[in-house]
């Protein structure tokens, strides 16, 4: 589940980059189970929502999402942008390690969401594997295993644990092939839309799949869940965005190399890529994901000597904690985090990803304007906002704040929005 940028990694040599890529509102929630008064007026016992079943039963309509902020509101005249920062993971399988329910805690314990990229094929059990035909690839081919039907088990007990904790559901597509002919970068437009219609599939008919009756559904409608996703390597974006488009996407989160700035949209689709931020101890910087950190670590090694784990985990954690700092403290972008439910190293940057979310969640609780959300809720925000505010907001450099503070640069539209001035980091 390596990510890859097509430029390379960030900040490595070029030998070792070719051997190393990589592989809104209130946080208070609404439920749609609402406690109904009894005939005296006090609250009885909650109102549960109808389960209407999808197809095979494999997911099913169970009312508005569960724990969402409220409307995104536009920015007032001279308002500060919040500090928006998204936690997302590709794959977003659990194969018996605990780390799928790990960050669910951790962002029930601070009131966040997050973004679960989910691969179609950890729900397709892999005595069904000839059901999947990648493009390019043989039948029931894939660059990533599949799992046992214990994790498959476990995957979706937290997903759908994930979908009811408010988070959101995108997809990370199926086989991950990153290499050779048949690797994501070179399909088309119409083999992208064959991926994600398979993808959508085995999420929609795991339990025709599976032959299993014993498991409540999934509690969302795939069709209407699914408004982006993250390709396999950070490969073939110009390809998939015409399909996503024609999907209805908000957003794909697939671009590599992006840096600290307000996204724009490509081909109607918001581009949210990965970010270049701040690596501590060294004069370049990494992309904000888990497996970048490891590429300019320990050269793509997930096994290296242990003896490093304390100082690579501190760097990966502080790399992170820089990357939100110049942001919060200038130009106000939105941050990107990327991870995968992966022990490499000793399961260092888990740690590392943790230390990172606590600090930031502890900003956010002490300062209303830092908002930990999904993919989705933050495209919510953005498609409230007035256009000439935004083409304000991308003015902005990486750390860049406006000369004058955000009430006269957000102030009332004017011809010429200012100048700004750089705010070293």
């Amino acid at each position: 589940m390596r990510e890859v940028s097509r430029r390379g990694v960030i900040g490595m040599g070029a030998g070792a980059a070719a051997a190393a890529l990589a592989g809104c509102g209130a946080d208070d929630a609404r439920s749609p189970v609402r406690a109904e008064p009894t005939r005296s007026g006090r609250p009885g016992a909650p109102k549960q929502p109808a389960v209407r079943p999808i197809g095979d039963g494999s997911t099913a309509y169970t009312g508005k999402q569960p724990k969402q902020p409220g409307a995104p509101e536009k920015l007032a005249p001279g308002e500060k942008p919040p500090q928006f920062v998204i936690f997302s993971w590709d794959g977003a399988g659990e194969v018996g390690n605990g780390l799928f329910p790990r960050f669910l805690k951790l962002a029930e314990d601070h009131g966040a969401h997050m973004t679960f990229f989910l691969s179609g094929l950890y729900l397709l059990p892999e005595s069904k594997k000839r059901l999947y035909r990648p493009p390019n690839n043989p039948v029931g081919a894939s660059d990533i295993g599949y799992l046992t039907d214990e994790h498959i088990r476990a995957t979706l007990k937290y997903t759908r644990q994930a979908w009811l904790d408010g988070h959101e559901i995108g997809t990370h597509f199926n086989g991950h092939f990153c290499a050779g002919g048949g690797t994501v970068a070179h399909w088309t437009p119409a083999q992208w839309r064959s991926e994600i219609d398979q993808a959508k599939t085995f999420v929609q008919r795991w339990r025709t799949n599976s032959g299993w009756t014993d498991l409540p559904p999934l509690p969302f409608d795939y069709d209407k869940e699914l408004v982006g996703g993250r390709t396999p390597c950070l490969l073939g974006q110009d390809n998939l965005l015409p399909t996503a488009r024609e999907l209805g996407w908000r957003y794909d989160a697939s671009s590599p190399g992006g840096r600290q700035r307000w996204p724009e949209k490509r081909m109607g689709v918001w581009d949210l890529p990965l970010q270049a931020v701040p690596f501590p101890g060294r004069s370049f910087e990494v992309l904000s994901m888990d497996y970048n950190m490891l590429a300019n670590q320990s050269h793509n090694s997930t096994r290296a000597p242990s003896y490093h784990y304390p100082a690579w985990r501190k760097q990966s954690a502080a790399a992170y904690i820089a990357g939100f700092d110049r942001a919060y403290r200038t130009n106000r972008a939105p941050f990107f985090i990327g991870n995968h439910f992966e022990e490499w190293n000793g399961g260092i940057y888990m740690d590392a990803v943790e230390e990172a979310f606590k600090h930031i969640a502890a900003t956010a609780e002490k300062h209303r304007d830092v908002r930990l959300v999904s993919f989705r809720q933050f495209v919510d925000w953005l498609d409230a906002q007035d256009p000439e505010v935004l083409g304000r907001l991308r003015s902005l450099d990486v750390g860049q704040q406006p000369a004058q503070g955000w009430r006269r640069f957000l102030e009332k539209p004017r011809t010429h929005p200012g100048k700004s001035r750089t705010n070293p980091s």
